[in-house]
């Protein structure tokens, strides 16, 4: 039975799942199946029929979304290819920053909270020769503001710590720096990270300021030149700017290499508010200090040449006027007075003047020049202290008629003579003894058309054209000075030479400088020129007495006591500014002691209105400047039997024209 049973059942044996899914498939629209949600069939205990292969899905029309989205493999893997690229970034910029580059950002670093301070250097002192002080340099703050920072200035009030911002510290700071508040006010408020509030402020007013502690207050170091002499020396020494003490004019400038010095500068760490740490490092560097002058100028002498100048300029209503103090034997240059001057502590009050005028002024010397002409006749050999000469009140040269210095008829002179009473028509006839190309080449000798070697800044080498330039007035005029351009240093160079047996040395006003350790080094001699010999020399020396004389041009310029030598010079003045002559140059030139000379002084004065001749507005200048600097340099008198030589001046007659040597207008006139 059970056999049978069994073998009936067989037919009715399950069809297969898969089957079964194939047809119900086929049988659906594909719509439908695209439609419906796939699910997976249960498995049964009993078989585990192997699955059919999913339908293929037709096109959809809708638009597919990104893969990526849907995979969290994909973003880790995007966000972690970002990740390194960042990284290598800040990878690089670090190499490059502690690597390559470590150095540059480590300075730029520092810079932004450091500061450099510069430390200036302290400017050399100008001395005189005894050692008074004439320039110097002092230690100056400029104190700076840091407007941004004023706002928080707190201080106690009554008792309490408040904040008084920038209306507090304009209060404060007006009672030390002697201003109104209302004035101080606007500098301290703003945004501006730097301006400056007040300059040349001493050391000790900046600690006052200090200790108020107003934030953004802060000082800066400078340096202030003063001028104890004021306008005394002011045309020699110089001036400094102002606005940075750099220098502007005179031995500042001619010596400004050595006074200078080397600037230091100081660099330290700084607090946001612009206040210096007090504990950070700081590195200095120190400055060198210029070094010190002395010169050969006594300040004693030179204020009583400035102001006799001053005052006599005045007085004659010049133009203006020098006054040059020189030795004899080292041709040291004593005192050098300039007029109109200025003050080198207030540069805004000055006149304008700010050269030495006895440097840069030119003019034609008149008859101080004549002593040159006579030197090279007695040089040559043509005339001697008494040659006899007849002296006409006019001659004519070229096509002009040259006129004596004062209308006269024929007088009859010696050359000592006519040097005496400076005649015009007696320069040119002894003149006409040479050949113009000597005269020139004594001239030249003497110092005239060139510098001296001083190297004073503006200094003018005159004018003294070749001799083959000279026509025929001019030829006649250079021989009394007219026709040729001179300094005052030039011409008082001359009689320093006559004093000095003919050897004119080349003058010098700086006697030593500084070695920087606490010693000095002497400057450098002025070069030495034979200009005449010595028996010229003595023979010009002592017709230039003749000039003090009662028959001479110049008796005011006798000093009691001491014998005296000297030059009147009265010039037509040539004006630029007018394109021709304008006024006169009126002058005195002499040394003293005659007999054994120490000292030469020159006064020149420019366009004088009331009284322009040489021995009356010029001459006794000079007996003042000199009685004093004799007594300065403490020069004894001439003594009792020293008594000066006699000089024949006038003849007693008209001399025949056959006197041997006799100079007097031919019809032939001169040589070559």
């Amino acid at each position: 039975m059970s056999k049978a049973t069994s073998k009936k059942a067989a037919p009715k044996k399950a069809v297969p799942k898969k089957a079964t899914a194939k047809k119900s498939t086929a049988q659906k629209p594909a719509k439908k199946i695209a439609a419906r949600p796939t699910s997976r069939p249960r498995a049964t205990k009993t078989s585990t029929p192997r699955r059919s292969p999913a339908p293929r899905r037709p096109a959809s029309t809708r638009p597919a979304a990104p893969a990526a989205v849907g995979n969290p493999r994909a973003r880790m893997r995007g966000l972690m290819v970002v990740s390194l690229i960042v990284l290598s970034l800040f990878a690089a910029q670090l190499l490059r920053i502690q690597g390559f580059d470590s150095e540059a950002v480590a300075a730029d670093a520092l810079r932004q909270r450091t500061q450099t301070e510069a430390i200036p250097a302290h400017r050399g002192t100008i001395y005189d020769a005894n050692d008074t002080v004439l320039a110097q340099s002092q230690e100056r703050r400029t104190v700076v503001v840091d407007q941004t920072a004023v706002t928080e200035y707190k201080k106690k009030v009554d008792g309490k710590r408040t904040t008084v911002g920038v209306d507090g510290a304009a209060k404060d700071l007006a009672q030390i720096l002697g201003e109104s508040a209302s004035t101080l006010e606007p500098q301290l408020t703003g945004t501006q990270r730097y301006r400056v509030l007040a300059k040349n402020i001493s050391p000790l007013t900046w600690r006052r300021i200090s200790a108020l502690g107003i934030p953004g207050i802060y000082s800066e170091r400078s340096s202030q030149r003063t001028y104890p002499q004021s306008t005394t020396v002011a045309s020699l020494v110089g001036f400094v700017q102002p606005q940075d003490q750099t220098a502007g004019g005179g031995l500042e400038l001619q010596l400004d290499d050595v006074l200078k010095g080397t600037p230091g500068q100081a660099t330290y760490e700084i607090a946001q508010d612009g206040s210096r740490l007090p504990n950070a490092s700081d590195d200095v560097s120190s400055a060198t200090s210029g070094r010190d002058v002395r010169l050969t100028i006594d300040n004693d002498v030179q204020w009583y040449a400035q102001n006799a100048l001053a005052e006599q300029v005045k007085q004659t209503e010049a133009l203006s006027g020098t006054i040059v103090v020189q030795r004899v034997d080292t041709a040291e240059l004593v005192a050098l007075a300039s007029y109109p001057t200025f003050d080198p502590n207030n540069l805004g009050d000055g006149d304008g003047v700010y050269s030495n005028l006895a440097f840069s002024d030119v003019f034609e010397p008149g008859s101080t020049s004549k002593i040159m002409t006579v030197a090279a006749g007695l040089e040559e050999g043509n005339i001697t202290p008494n040659t006899p000469m007849i002296l006409p009140g006019s001659l004519r040269r070229g096509n002009e008629t040259l006129k004596d210095s004062h209308p006269h008829p024929d007088e009859y002179r010696t050359v000592s003579g006519a040097l005496a009473e400076s005649s015009n028509t007696g320069a040119i006839l002894i003149g006409e003894t040479m050949k113009p190309k000597t005269l020139e080449s004594y001239l030249r000798k003497f110092g005239l058309g060139s510098k001296s070697t001083t190297g004073f800044p503006g200094e003018s080498a005159g004018l003294l054209p070749p001799a083959d330039t000279w026509n025929g007035s001019q030829r006649a005029t250079i021989t009394y000075g007219q026709g040729v351009s001179t300094t005052a240093i030039q011409v008082t160079n001359v009689f320093q030479a006559i004093a000095n047996d003919g050897v004119r040395i080349s003058p010098t006003f700086v006697k030593e400088v500084g070695d920087g350790k606490g010693g000095w080094d002497p400057a450098p001699a002025g070069k030495r020129t034979q200009a005449v010999s010595k028996k010229t020399a003595n023979q010009v020396s002592h017709m230039l007495e003749g000039v003090v004389s009662k028959e001479g041009t110049a008796p005011q310029a006798k000093i009691d006591g001491y014998r005296v030598a000297g030059k009147t010079g009265t010039a037509d003045r040539y004006d630029p500014k007018a394109g021709g002559y304008s006024g006169k140059t009126a002058s005195f030139i002499g040394f003293a002691p005659a007999d054994d000379p120490q000292l030469v002084v020159s006064v020149i004065l420019q366009r004088p209105v009331k009284g322009y001749y040489g021995g009356t507005v010029a001459a006794p200048v000079f007996k003042d400047v000199m009685t004093y600097a004799l007594q300065k340099e403490k020069v004894p008198p001439t003594p009792q039997d020293a008594k000066a030589p006699k000089v024949k001046t006038k003849l007693p007659q008209r001399p025949d024209e056959d006197t041997p040597g006799l100079l007097m207008e031919r019809s032939s006139t001169g040589a070559g």
